[in-house]
């Protein structure tokens, strides 16, 4: 990185703040790999950024394209990159130097939490083989470098086979580990080769006068007879690289037939692949991602004070721009499902000590509890509020005290008025922090509905009973809320994520919706507010990434080695133009014929304007369709129901149009 002495200042002046940011993390609880800080300037920014936040990468075009359109933003669109951190052992996170101080530290403080998330979410754990993503990278640019360079193999070759593969890399299985692909063809059928024998005629040179006296045509088709039909995969595969990988072959134009791919072609493949499974889980997790820092770090640069008095007016208006930001805001989302979750544990913990109080059930739980008496006792002690003016008072044998930093900090060697959080300790913290009490959440509690007081009432076996309410809010575990948001960071991704926490209440608080593009009136308007509309519509937009989720159906199609994908419809259609062009490219990995198997929307132009006239919505008629390339043209034919019916979703009705939503 840069050796300007400039960056050397300003790394020298951020010493301090990263290594603090690094302890208060820990005192939260938060597990982060060690993080590497560099400071870079705008250019190098925007080519880690291009880059997927590495310093090396193979040598394409795309990276160009990127770099170009990173920087066009910078420069027209008002966007500004404040940094970048990948997810490796060590993290290595950068730094620009034009930067304020309060947005370095922001940074700082974001890239801890983003280091926690890979370092203990399950999802970042599948791809666990090689801990230094960096050198893995850097090893993979260098083998494709080397083919480019190679002079029996042409760069134009490689960068064309690069965009084949590139066209396909989210078409892989990222809920199961990555693994290599051996060449080895043992699980195909022995007899999958009567359906590719004249090929094999091909290969032994006989003349043609010897395969028409011994192989005549007749006979040729006797052994495709449909009762010999081979197919493979047993079970759809969802990871088609893979597929591809292991039994595809390349076309030769020249002998007008499927060819061995060369070694390279295979090499990169797998390389592109093994990519395409490290950065599946940073895509599976967006919104929990981004969610996770953007609360821990608004919690250390507002709550701890980390952005001094001069800096926090800066820090908030470049926070709120980030979470004001227009479209699918995965940073605000995230934000608002983590804070939901833990007000609605903290929730759960307190209506669980109340519920058990003398007189108070959940059917007169609304009417007995005074709400601003729970709150009053909730509220942490004024010397956790005001740590460096209670410092005489505070007990070293207090749980909430860190003895060792308090005697530090009495004897002057810690600066309590900057850093208060260093002589608290965990349970110190969190009911420092304790959410429920804040001024943005009071009404959180007293919101309770009575089906979840009753659910909680179900299923509490603890006969302990309380004779007070001060009694049961002594024994509140202030740590409840924190501790869950962990165990959910570990475990979940975005899909699972809303699926589980995104509720009615969520809803209405945020104010979520859905519109619809409707025939009637040509435009788009609200349909629902319901949560369960909501998430179906957010779930689409990350349910394979977003993208249409494609298999493999049948490697031995028709009984003539032609590919059949399968597009599992989630009531998105297909763009058909974008699915032609597809499929040439698969066809250059497969060497023969490709058929793509999906289901259609068609609305009939006279129920069109009926429906307009009438101010309805026209019915859709959902058909089957094939779309088949063969190396010179493309085809299209329909499919009675019966052969598509397995691709329909049964539970998702989205009537979007597919380009608003797949863009």
């Amino acid at each position: 990185m840069s050796d300007r002495t400039d960056a050397k200042r300003i790394a020298k002046g951020l010493e301090e703040p990263v290594r603090e940011a690094a302890n208060l993390a820990e005192k939260f609880g938060l597990e982060p790999y060690p993080v590497n800080y560099w400071i870079v300037d705008y250019d190098e920014m925007n080519q880690l950024i291009a880059y997927g936040g590495f310093q090396q990468r193979y040598p394409h075009w795309r990276w160009g394209m990127q770099y170009d359109r990173q920087q066009k933003q910078g420069q027209f669109l008002g966007g500004k990159a404040f940094e970048i951190v990948n997810n490796d052992n060590p993290a290595h996170a950068f730094l620009q130097e034009s930067n304020t101080l309060a947005d370095q530290k922001a940074v700082i403080t974001h890239v801890e939490a983003h280091s926690d998330f890979f370092a203990n979410n399950e999802w970042f754990g599948l791809f666990a083989d090689d801990p230094n993503a960096a050198s893995m990278l850097a090893r993979h640019a260098e083998t494709i470098r080397g083919y480019m360079q190679d002079p029996d193999i042409e760069r134009e070759a490689v960068e064309r086979w690069i965009d084949h593969v590139l066209c396909l890399e989210d078409n892989i299985d990222q809920h199961r580990p990555y693994a290599p692909i051996e060449t080895d063809l043992a699980d195909v059928p022995d007899d999958i080769d009567v359906a590719d024998l004249a090929d094999q005629l091909d290969n032994l040179e006989l003349s043609e006068e010897v395969k028409r006296q011994v192989f005549d045509e007749e006979w040729l088709d006797a052994q495709r007879d449909d009762d010999d039909v081979v197919t493979f995969p047993s079970e759809p595969q969802k990871d088609v690289i893979a597929f591809l990988r292991k039994h595809g072959m390349q076309y030769d134009e020249d002998a007008e037939k499927a060819v061995e791919m060369e070694d390279w072609q295979r090499e990169i493949l797998e390389v592109l692949r093994r990519e395409a499974y490290y950065f599946a889980p940073q895509k599976m997790t967006k919104v929990m991602n981004e969610g996770w820092a953007a609360l821990w770090e608004s919690r250390m640069m507002t709550d701890e004070n980390f952005a001094a008095d001069d800096e926090f007016v800066l820090y908030a208006d470049h926070m709120a721009r980030v979470l004001g930001s227009p479209g699918l805001n995965p940073y605000k989302l995230g934000l608002e499902l983590w804070q939901y979750v833990e007000n609605s544990e903290n929730r759960r913990e307190v209506a669980e000590r109340l519920l058990r109080v003398e007189g108070v059930t959940w059917r007169n739980f609304g009417d007995v509890v005074d709400f601003e008496e729970v709150l009053a006792e909730l509220e942490p002690p004024d010397w956790l509020v005001d740590v460096p003016g209670h410092l005489d008072d505070l007990d070293p044998e207090d749980p909430r005290v860190d003895a060792d930093a308090l005697a530090a900090a009495r004897a002057g060697d810690v600066d309590v008025e900057t850093y208060p959080w260093k002589v608290l300790t965990y349970e110190g913290l969190v009911e420092r922090h304790y959410s429920l009490v804040k001024p943005q959440n009071r009404g959180f509690l007293s919101r309770i509905s009575l089906e979840e007081l009753e659910r909680i009432s179900r299923y509490m076996f603890d006969d302990a009973r309380y004779e007070s309410v001060t009694e049961a809010l002594a024994d509140v575990e202030y740590a409840r809320g924190w501790d869950r948001m962990r165990e959910i960071r570990e475990s979940h991704n975005d899909v699972t994520f809303l699926d589980e926490f995104l509720s009615q209440e969520f809803v209405d608080e945020n104010n979520y919706f859905t519109y619809e593009y409707t025939y009637a009136s040509d435009d788009y308007r609200v349909s629902s507010t319901d949560y369960e509309d909501v998430k179906k519509k957010l779930m689409l937009q990350f349910t394979n990434f977003g993208k249409p989720t494609v298999v493999v159906q049948d490697g031995n199609y028709n009984n003539r080695n032609e590919l059949l994908l399968a597009h599992q419809y989630n009531g998105i259609a297909l763009d058909l133009g974008q699915a032609q062009k597809v499929l040439e490219r698969v066809f250059e990995l497969w060497g023969r014929p490709v058929n793509l198997m999906t289901i259609v929307k068609e609305f009939d132009e006279h129920d069109i304007e009926v429906a307009k006239r009438r101010n309805r919505e026209p019915e859709p008629r959902e058909t089957g369709k094939l779309i088949r390339y063969d190396g010179d043209e493309t085809s299209m034919e329909d499919l009675e129901w019966d052969e598509v019916e397995h691709l329909a979703a049964t539970d998702v009705d989205y009537d979007t149009k597919p380009e608003d939503w797949l863009a």
